[in-house]
């Protein structure tokens, strides 16, 4: 592994762990030159189903895309890292289980409304604006309301 810092080729592994449910190994690494640290995440590599665009293109799973796009909805909120490592190899669990070799966009982008909405209903609020193309407060103040009948509706723990 290089080092982000001095681009030396010889690291050392100080400390690996197994995170996000056990599929991914997160690794802290030190430089052998400049003696900086950095971490790792390790994953296997499974394939993912291409996904088909509303334009019709079609084009490889993209995770950097979909994590930058959970990301945004997310900034400025309190939730951890971890919980959106968890968010992403959830989404993509479900990608894989569905063994098809193409998904419309609209799938993934549903399953990261649902995610968010367990994890922080200002950031749902926020990628469904986006996502749902909101034209007016109008509907903002609906899907607001939504979300507020939800959480009446759910038994107290």
């Amino acid at each position: 592994m290089r080092c982000p810092f001095c681009s030396a080729a010889d690291t050392k592994v100080i400390d690996s762990r197994l995170v996000a449910e056990g599929d991914q190994v997160r690794r802290r690494r030190e430089c052998l030159s400049c003696s900086e640290r950095f971490t790792t995440y390790e994953s296997a590599e499974l394939l993912l189903p291409r996904i088909i665009k509303q334009s019709g293109v079609r084009e490889p799973f993209n995770e950097d895309k979909l994590r930058q796009g959970i990301l945004r909805a997310l900034e400025k909120r309190p939730v951890s890292s971890e919980q959106i490592e968890a968010m992403l190899i959830q989404i993509k669990r479900i990608l894989q289980a569905s063994g098809e070799r193409e998904v419309v966009s609209r799938v993934v982008g549903e399953e990261v409304m649902r995610q968010l909405k367990a994890v922080d209903h200002v950031a749902f609020v926020r990628f469904a604006s986006v996502y749902r193309s909101f034209q007016d407060l109008n509907e903002f103040r609906v899907e607001i309301e939504r979300l507020a009948e939800e959480q009446l509706s759910l038994p107290e723990p």
